[in-house]
């Protein structure tokens, strides 16, 4: 018999044979059950995915692109999200979940009204951070796709940070007793329109968004604060 041409390649013990031409690695580490490389994988599919939709459209997003891209194979990422609208929901809450965490990374303060200001500030950075996220967020970057009511839900959680300190303002008498979560809505629509504009090139910085922000909250304010008209308000 013939000797063939080349040698095969060594056989790997333990680790499930990869569909693709990607490297062995943090895939094979997936297949074996590793959680650390499943939780490492899916944060590099993301990666991946939200990095197609930014330079390329939602068009790039294709299950064999992506997995191209990240170097595993598709079944890893059928198995890890089940269908191409699952990825797209596992983007929007991956969009809000890292809004969270600039969120919660804000210092305490003990003026809680200053609080209040510095979160519309890491909220607008965090917008500007993360255009891709951003878009599937608040701009239907990929037609078609609408969150189900579970990730809606969670991504309003994400936010909750802002009731909270709200309701920590109305316990120190600085704003008008009210629901926390009324007063946190309309700051909402305040940041996202400034936001929405200074990203569209209309604005030119954040000077529009800090003068809505600024004359929402003095537009609660109680009496007797002593707190002056925020500059950039009529």
């Amino acid at each position: 018999m013939a000797k063939s041409s080349g040698a095969s390649p060594p056989e790997r013990k333990g680790v499930a044979p990869l569909t693709s031409s990607a490297p062995l690695g943090l895939q094979g580490a997936y297949l074996s059950g590793d959680r650390a490389a499943q939780d490492e994988l899916r944060a590099k599919l993301l990666d991946v995915a939200n990095h197609l939709l930014l330079t390329i459209g939602p068009e790039s997003l294709s299950m064999r692109r992506i997995a191209a891209e990240a170097g595993c194979s598709t079944t890893v990422i059928y198995t890890m999200f089940g269908s191409k609208e699952g990825l797209a929901e596992a983007l929007y809450l991956e969009g809000f979940e890292r809004f969270r965490r600039r969120l919660e990374a804000v210092p305490a303060h003990p003026d809680s009204l200053e609080r209040l200001t510095a979160l519309g500030t890491a909220y607008r950075e965090a917008a500007l951070a993360e255009p891709g996220y951003y878009s599937l967020m608040f701009e239907r970057a990929i037609p078609g796709f609408t969150p189900s009511e579970r990730a809606r839900t969670l991504a309003r959680a994400a936010l909750n940070i802002f009731d909270r300190v709200i309701a920590d303002c109305i316990s120190a008498g600085q704003l008008v007793p009210t629901q926390p979560r009324r007063i946190a809505d309309v700051l909402w629509s305040a940041a996202q329109g400034a936001i929405s504009l200074e990203r569209a090139g209309h604005l030119r910085d954040g000077s529009a968004f800090d003068a809505a922000t600024r004359a929402i909250i003095h537009r609660y304010l109680a009496t007797g604060t002593g707190r002056p008209d925020p500059p950039g308000t009529v």
